[in-house]
């Protein structure tokens, strides 16, 4: 978190635990204190606060790292949600078909949050992308996908990004507002999203909706990543009726379109 803004009581207490989940090697009483802003005795009764619930833990002299609690509790609520048990055998049998990385993603704010990740069994470079990890929604196939139920024209698109810059992450991330609003535009029409090497470079990507829950909008999307080289964007598309066939094998026919 940025360093400008000193954090005082449970704020304090919740700086530090994010800040640690920053640092999966660990980190020093000295760093961490200079992380978040705060004196080093300050610091050091937030870890203690957090030591005692388990959910920090003392890896080394004066080196700190999430406790075990933090992860028991973290696995237990993904485990639990009701969408996991729906979702998570989709995911390995798009993962075992395309011989790729299967992600289950929601909007959150100007982001695509992946919720469920399942990579293939054997012989794919496994992409870096983690289950509570975050990218931009406007170059990620789940992101364009989803926006398109949402966002309806250009002035629409343009209030939602708000401050946000359209970055260029490779050299085909689309960057402009016009050319973001077309993507969309052309998802919603086709049904399914795509990208095109635009978050992460030799990666393609191919996304659908679905509807979870019958009457209550569109729940998230389902998508298949693979290396350039090994999975071109062609192939993905000429694939999407075998995504669409497995996803509403596993969820009900339907839940693709709605």
């Amino acid at each position: 978190m940025s360093g400008g803004e000193r954090v005082v009581g449970s704020d304090r207490v919740l700086a530090v635990l994010l800040e640690l989940a920053e640092h999966p090697g660990g980190i020093t009483l000295d760093d961490l204190a200079q992380r978040v802003a705060g004196s080093k005795p300050t610091v050091h009764r937030a870890l203690a606060s957090l030591r005692k619930a388990g959910l920090a833990s003392q890896a080394a002299r004066g080196v700190y790292e999430l406790g075990d609690e933090f992860l028991r509790l973290a696995y237990r609520f993904q485990d639990a949600r009701p969408e996991t048990a729906r979702i998570e055998p989709l995911l390995r049998e798009l993962a075992t078909e395309f011989g790729e990385t299967a992600h289950y993603g929601i909007l959150d704010g100007t982001q695509v949050v992946y919720r469920a990740k399942v990579d293939p069994p054997v012989g794919a470079i496994r992409l870096t992308s983690t289950i509570g990890g975050r990218n931009p929604a406007y170059c990620t196939a789940i992101g364009k996908l989803l926006l398109g139920y949402s966002i309806h024209s250009l002035g629409g698109l343009e209030a939602w990004l708000g401050d946000t810059v359209l970055g260029a992450r490779t050299e085909k991330t689309l960057t402009t507002p016009e050319a973001l609003f077309a993507e969309i535009e052309a998802s919603a029409a086709r049904g399914y999203g795509l990208d095109d090497q635009e978050n992460e470079v030799g990666i393609n990507c191919i996304a659908l909706p679905v509807f979870l829950e019958p009457g209550r909008g569109v729940s998230g999307a389902v998508s298949v990543s693979g290396l350039a080289y090994r999975r071109s964007l062609s192939s993905l598309v000429s694939s999407v009726d075998i995504l669409r066939g497995i996803v509403e094998a596993h969820l009900g026919a339907g839940s693709t379109r709605q």
